[in-house]
């Protein structure tokens, strides 16, 4: 059996497990009530705010990735777009994937300067995610009976924090020392079969022949905005919708559960995250003393717009494109070759 498939039956496994789990909490009658009380234009800002995050993702990868030029937004952005429905459809986050190999087909890059983007891109991501759990933190009281939970994201936020020092330092080692790098990475993968020692090997000379990225301080300062606003009309919507139920938290709230929804689709499961997503939005909401059919409705409804609008739009920019969801399928396993 193909990775992808162990990856696929076992993270659908977890979801199943996952939904049985939070059905059980909940009065399936009295859930159609609960969902009929979300006001309809908080729904409708939400989606918009929820575009205009993978809009500003499409402005960070053109910084990214300027000294390949001035990348036009629409592709930049119609591959985003994709990538997110593929992770939607497609198991093992394969829409990044997807969405590098888009980019690199249609403007004709360097495949392996594009993968080196997407990875600085993650990176920015994870600094991103720690500062909202750092402020959360720091900002939020969180109710009682929630310690293990914030001990569980201190103990997930120190263990992001070494991980990305220990990439950044690797990907400084790879600018100033290349040759010495991958001669010390030889003798790590020394333990490890010889084919995936080669594999590793092979890919980190790909993506050190990619990395590209500007140091010029308006290029980074580009970035670093961009990013913080990624993150910002990425939560807002999580207030909206609350807003939309008539359930009034404060702001660090929604980053409270942002920070455990992005721990959450960390976890292997069914394509489209069901089941880890909602759990963990569940639980956040909960801690503020919302009922069980509330807190699972406002799950659906958060989980539905981060799945069914980008989803519909990145099979319109499919069809566009003239592509299948099978030809995306095999160029990701193909790893974008």
């Amino acid at each position: 059996m193909k990775r992808t498939d162990l990856i696929l039956w076992g993270g659908t496994g977890t979801s199943l497990i996952l939904i049985v789990l939070l059905l059980r909490k909940i009065d399936i009658s009295s859930l159609g009530d609960a969902l009929s009380r979300l006001d309809i234009r908080y729904l409708a800002a939400a989606v918009l705010l929820t575009f205009v995050s993978y809009w500003l993702r499409a402005v960070r990868w053109r910084y990214l990735l300027i000294n390949q030029g001035s990348l036009p937004l629409s592709s930049l952005y119609s591959s985003v777009i994709i990538g997110y429905m593929a992770n939607n459809l497609f198991p093992a986050r394969l829409g990044e994937v997807i969405r590098a190999w888009m980019l690199a087909e249609r403007e004709r890059l360097q495949t392996p300067a594009v993968f080196a983007s997407l990875v600085i891109d993650r990176l920015f991501d994870g600094f991103s995610v720690m500062l909202m759990l750092a402020g959360v933190l720091l900002t939020l009281s969180l109710p009682p009976g929630m310690e293990k939970t914030a001990a569980l994201l201190r103990t997930g936020g120190a263990s992001m924090l070494i991980f990305y020092v220990i990439v950044i330092i690797f990907l400084a080692l790879l600018k100033l020392y290349p040759d010495r790098t991958i001669i010390l990475l030889d003798i790590l993968m020394r333990p490890f079969p010889s084919g995936f020692g080669k594999k590793i090997i092979s890919m980190t000379d790909s993506f050190m022949s990619g990395i590209s990225l500007s140091f010029k301080i308006i290029d980074l300062f580009a970035v670093i905005v961009s990013s913080a606003l990624i993150w910002l009309t990425a939560t807002l919507p999580i207030h909206l919708i609350l807003t939309g139920f008539d359930i009034h938290l404060p702001l660090a709230a929604s980053f409270f559960i942002m920070v455990l929804l992005v721990f959450a689709v960390m976890v292997p499961a069914a394509p489209g995250y069901i089941g880890t997503y909602h759990l963990a939005c569940y639980t956040g909401l909960s801690a503020f003393g919302l009922t069980d059919n509330q807190s699972v409705s406002i799950a659906l409804v958060i989980h539905g717009i981060g799945f069914f609008p980008v989803t519909l739009a990145g099979l319109y920019y499919l069809w566009k494109q003239g592509l299948s969801l099978g030809r995306l399928r095999k160029q990701a396993a193909s790893g974008g070759d």
